[in-house]
């Protein structure tokens, strides 16, 4: 003990300074094994029943189900295209004006309705009732929203509302 009392450090000093390290030491080590402790069994948990090997699997398991997913969703993208494109040709824009063709008759019996694809391309189909001389149906070709033949006012009534009318494909 000459060398502490050389310097002038009392040597009780440095037995409780180490003392109180060695509690402190104590107490760190028992925090750390408690949390190992929780670290276990969380991994036992997430390993119960399963090796490496089988993890491995099901992580490549997973992946191989990915990649098929991706595939799928490849392919119906492609799919809604060609759907989209072959839209274009359908009747989506439509209309219905009804009245009555001549006065002495009642009920609205007579009617023009439109039908329009996407680039305004369809039919006009009327049919106009009467009681005298029955019902009588035509039919009038509708190109880029315009008709080469003459319409009548009921007959343009009803292009107007159905070229306003939103296709499936405006989004």
């Amino acid at each position: 003990m000459g060398l502490f009392e050389n310097w002038g450090i009392d040597a009780s000093y440095i037995v409780i300074g180490l003392a109180v390290a060695v509690v402190i030491m104590i107490i760190l080590y028992l925090l750390l094994m408690n949390k190992f402790k929780k670290y276990k069994e969380n991994y036992d948990t997430f390993m119960q029943g399963k090796d490496g090997k089988d993890l491995e699997t099901a992580i490549l398991d997973k992946f191989s189900e990915i990649d098929k997913i991706k595939e799928q969703n490849e392919f119906n993208s492609i799919n809604i295209e060609e759907i989209a494109k072959s839209m274009k040709f359908t009747f989506q824009k439509f209309s219905i004006v009804k009245y009555d063709a001549f006065k002495e008759m009642g009920g609205k019996l007579s009617f023009s309705l439109c039908m329009l694809t996407d680039n305004n391309d369809g039919y006009i189909l009327t049919s106009v009732h009467s009681n005298n001389e029955g019902c009588y149906v035509y039919v009038k070709e509708i190109i880029k929203g315009e008709s080469y033949v003459l319409l009548s006012e009921d007959e343009k009534k009803a292009l107007t509302q159905a070229k306003s009318r939103k296709s499936a494909l405006d989004d």
